[in-house]
């Protein structure tokens, strides 16, 4: 039997159903500045945790897992918000400061994941390379989108300077301040349009702008590959 479902799911195909699971309240302090959280959303008004870094804030803690959404943060409903602001919302938090965070796991089932018991790393023609990054649009719909080698240092770059700036990692708002550069040709252009997008929220100091334009114009000139 090569199909399973009246024909409508092969043997060969992967499927990974990330549905509402079990919620979950954790009070935490705010021992750093950084929580180790990297941010991720799916455009259509729900964040989730992409990364925990290693012996961060968030590592410590075992209830907090990668995955989970980010339903509310002391009490307040984070359902409809960007990622970039319920990142801002956790740095704006005060170091020392005790606060709660309401997650919702994904629903973990025997049936979520489904795939053949071999072959199942072996590459097949036309199903690409794996030298991709999957990027939710607007609406919720996914698209993987092609190694950049130049993107990808200044994406790194402008993260690091977030990071070191503002206490945020997230690797979808550096993408996100990438691509407000693009076709922009100096630093006013470039804060004229973070200004115009939903990054205003933000408000980037000047200094801050030009620390990220120097990263930006690095990238494309391939000083930093």
């Amino acid at each position: 039997m090569k199909k399973l479902l009246g024909g409508q799911i092969g043997l060969e195909d992967f499927i990974f159903a990330h549905k509402k699971g079990r919620p979950k309240e954790v009070e935490l302090q705010k021992t750093e500045d950084a929580l180790g959280l990297t941010i991720t959303d799916n455009g259509a008004g729900y964040a989730f945790i992409k990364r925990i870094k290693d012996g961060s804030v968030i590592h410590s803690i075992p209830h907090i897992q990668v995955g989970d959404h980010i339903e509310k943060l002391d009490g307040i409903n984070m359902v409809g918000k960007r990622h970039f602001e319920v990142a801002k919302f956790l740095k704006d938090i005060p170091k020392g400061a005790t606060f709660t965070i309401r997650l919702v796991e994904p629903l973990k089932t025997g049936f979520s994941s489904i795939a053949p018991k071999s072959n199942m790393r072996s590459s097949k023609k036309g199903y690409g390379n794996g030298k991709g990054t999957l990027r939710f649009k607007a609406g919720g719909k996914a698209e993987i989108q092609e190694q950049d080698d130049i993107m990808d240092a200044g994406v790194e770059k402008i993260n690091g300077i977030l990071e070191s700036f503002l206490g945020i990692n997230d690797s979808d708002l550096a993408t996100q301040i990438w691509e407000c550069a693009m076709d922009k040709t100096n630093s006013m252009e470039f804060a004229e349009a973070v200004d115009d997008s939903d990054l205003e929220a933000f408000g980037f100091s000047d200094d801050l702008i030009i620390e990220l334009w120097g990263a930006i114009t690095d990238a494309r000139d391939g000083r930093l590959t």
